[in-house]
């Protein structure tokens, strides 16, 4: 970190919600419970897809891979966060910001392009239907996996590592957690090329994979359209509908944050902003398939059958 060397830099301050104290007792129990729905929604759906047979396909295996996603990106911020909302003293250190700001990065990279493959095998197996075990086999989905991962790293930490120059005062930023649009506002030079860099980061992860999500589903709906049976039509749509839901918000959310200039910036609806891709999106993404995907739903039912049996 030779960023620290150069400022002497050990901690920063996150006003977070102080300006509002009296709510701050409330916000803590509010987001204490939606992070434990976290834990519980993702891990629940890593353990289910791993323990039933009927799951062990391509849609569910980076279903696995975007809870995994989901279940660090919030347990990167919100412990923080949720300290800092009960004590006095709302600083954190130089190296868990640092942290946080290299996590969110990588981990919301990751995520832009994980989505984008899933878009992918929903185009597969909606218009490739014959071929789409061969296509998408488990060779095949584990290199993909790996490949988003990686590139997710590349083209986030080592971009924004390289390009940070040194921080200076003040170091109090009204946000609740550390993350590359924040440290913008601490940065002693000139930001002009580090807002180049982050909004042409900004098209590499959240727009290209945004495309080619378009390109997919636009392929997708084609072939929907030339099924002629409507229960046809409808099986076909409820195997992409939970997809494009969680892009829709995620996306959404991302490129507001990530793709604009400094000057837009606003204390106020960045933090909510914020809170919603990285605390509540990861709440909502368990639910959004749970709910709305019977293949989910009935998994569920077998391993609560199980259950009760084996009881017996």
């Amino acid at each position: 970190m030779n960023q620290m060397n150069q400022t002497e830099v050990w901690e920063f301050v996150l006003l977070g919600f102080s300006d509002h104290p009296t709510l701050e007792p409330v916000l803590f129990a509010i987001f204490l419970f939606i992070y434990l729905l976290v834990l519980l929604g993702n891990i629940g759906i890593i353990i289910l897809v791993a323990s039933d047979p009927h799951l062990q396909t391509p849609m569910y295996f980076f279903l696995q891979n975007l809870a995994f996603i989901n279940l660090c990106y919030t347990t990167a911020v919100v412990p923080k966060m949720l300290s800092n909302m009960i004590l006095t003293k709302k600083t954190i250190s130089y190296h868990m910001c640092m942290t946080q700001t290299y996590l969110s990065a990588f981990l919301g990279a990751a995520e832009c392009i994980l989505l984008a493959v899933m878009a992918f095998d929903r185009y597969t197996a909606v218009c490739h239907p014959l071929r789409y075990t061969i296509i998408m086999n488990l060779q095949t989905c584990t290199r993909i996996a790996a490949a988003s991962w990686t590139i997710g790293f590349l083209v986030s930490v080592v971009p924004l590592y390289l390009s940070l120059p040194p921080l200076c005062a003040p170091y109090v930023t009204n946000h609740v957690f550390c993350e590359s649009p924040v440290l913008l506002h601490m940065i002693c030079t000139d930001t002009s090329l580090n807002e180049l860099l982050m909004l042409v980061g900004g098209l590499g992860t959240l727009m290209l994979p945004f495309i080619l999500i378009l390109i997919s589903y636009g392929y997708i709906i084609g072939a929907i359209m030339k099924i002629h049976t409507t229960s046809g039509r409808c099986k076909a749509f409820s195997t992409c509908s939970s997809h494009l839901t969680v892009v829709i918000i995620y996306y959404g959310t991302g490129m507001f944050m990530y793709m604009r200039p400094k000057s837009c910036y606003s204390p106020e609806n960045d933090k909510l902003i914020s809170i919603f891709y990285s605390v509540i999106n990861p709440m909502l993404n368990p639910i959004i398939y749970s709910f709305r995907n019977k293949e989910v739903k009935e998994s569920l039912k077998r391993v609560h059958w199980t259950s009760l049996t084996s009881n017996f």
